[in-house]
């Protein structure tokens, strides 16, 4: 969210104001990625809390409130959550969804709001699940006391009363406890299942045969696998030839251990490819799950069109989508993913030393093998937390933009 600032003493030409937003762009930190704040993470410690916690991830909303910058998360507490009880999971994914707005109220905002009421657009609504205006909710500020009501709640519906506030980072997320489920008709209203997915017919198919043997011959992973699916499941399938390439060395795994790759190569949690393209960071697998003790996590890396697995002992790039339908995703991928728990680490070549500084660049390109080491070094930079560099560029064009509008309206 942008931060208000003090408008300066001296006025600039629409010229100036371009020359000096562009460069304040060029010279500042890149912005922090949405997923600075992990919500999860923040009510881990609020036990009264733990089933609304537990909810959120159940039902794949903590990854989507985690991608967003400016949020208002309404909490309830465990004796609360109870009123949920009867409903679906994709359901109950609805309702939570109004418990998310796409905005910053701190407690601040809400003790100061203007007019006494305002509107705000929820989860529900911001994700074209909500029809109409069904997906906002009114907030409301009467006699000192702050409500919250979806606006085409019925008559009979009483508000939800703001309690307290749990934790806030200004401007960007306020985590509140509200003191009821805010709901509607409309979010409570049943959702069909998702069609059901023959997973082995499907990685069958399309590349992925050879590895679609290795899990249905294991029935515990293919168990542990099958069920994950319908709540979020990314599967990294080798293609025929990776199996075969890595045949001899998986036959002489133990029991365990092939229990884990297999494991290793799926992530409980839906990404699209546009999403694997667009962010870089860890992932956790199935086989973090099953072990504890065991990290048995890796990079996913995008350049360009480019999304690349790097495990530490190899890196394996997705070559295709196998099948996309949320929430379910399985990708091809050229090798066969291997953990830095089972086998040994390759260890990065030392970097080349820098060229002297008085020495010039030659007519070979030195000056292009630069940048390319410098984007690696940016690529670092973003594991997990570092904004996209398309969103940089985003916001350098949006500021370049308004200052020719201003231009030209002068």
């Amino acid at each position: 969210m942008a931060r208000m600032i003090s408008r300066p003493a001296v006025l600039l030409s629409p010229l100036a104001m371009i020359v000096v937003a562009a460069a304040v762009m060029a010279l500042a930190p890149a912005p922090v990625a949405a997923t600075k704040y992990n919500i999860t993470k923040i009510l881990a410690p609020y036990k009264e809390y733990s089933k609304f916690n537990d909810m959120l991830s159940k039902t794949r909303l903590a990854y989507d409130i985690n991608r967003r910058q400016t949020i208002t998360v309404l909490a309830v507490d465990n004796s609360a959550m109870s009123a949920l009880d009867h409903y679906s999971l994709q359901t109950i994914r609805h309702i939570l969804e109004l418990h998310v707005l796409v905005d910053y109220y701190g407690d601040k905002k809400l003790k100061k709001l203007a007019h006494g009421s305002t509107a705000s657009s929820s989860m529900f609504q911001a994700t074209g699940s909500a029809s109409g205006m069904s997906g906002y909710v009114n907030i409301t500020r009467k006699d000192g006391k702050v409500s919250f009501m979806t606006e085409d709640a019925d008559d009979t519906a009483k508000p939800s009363r703001y309690v307290k506030s749990v934790k806030e980072f200004p401007y960007d997320i306020a985590v509140l406890q509200v003191s009821s489920i805010i709901s509607s008709a409309e979010a409570e209203a049943p959702v069909p299942p998702p069609a059901p997915v023959d997973l082995v017919e499907l990685l069958s198919k399309r590349y992925c045969k050879s590895f679609a043997s290795l899990l249905s011959a294991n029935a515990e992973v293919f168990r542990a696998v099958n069920e994950t699916k319908d709540n979020g499941l990314t599967l990294f399938c080798p293609v025929d030839s990776a199996v075969a390439a890595f045949a001899a060395t998986y036959k002489n795994l133990t029991a365990k251990a092939k229990a884990a790759i297999l494991l290793y190569h799926a992530v409980p949690d839906y990404f699209s490819l546009q999403l694997l393209k667009s962010n870089n960071g860890m992932v956790t697998t199935l086989a973090t799950a099953s072990d504890k003790k065991m990290d048995y996590s890796y990079d996913v890396k995008n350049k360009g069109e480019t999304v690349t697995l790097q495990t530490r002992v190899v890196t394996s790039s997705v070559t295709a989508t196998v099948g996309d339908m949320e929430p379910l995703a399985v990708y091809a991928v050229n090798k066969f993913l291997q953990p830095k728990e089972l086998f040994k680490v390759v260890e990065a070549p030392a970097p080349a030393p820098e060229p002297s500084k008085k020495k010039k660049a030659g007519r070979g390109g030195s000056d292009d093998d630069s940048s390319d080491d410098s984007g690696d070094s940016t690529a670092d930079a973003e594991k997990g937390d570092a904004a996209p560099a398309l969103l940089v560029r985003w916001l350098v064009t949006a500021v370049a933009t308004a200052g020719v509008a201003y231009a030209l309206m002068g």
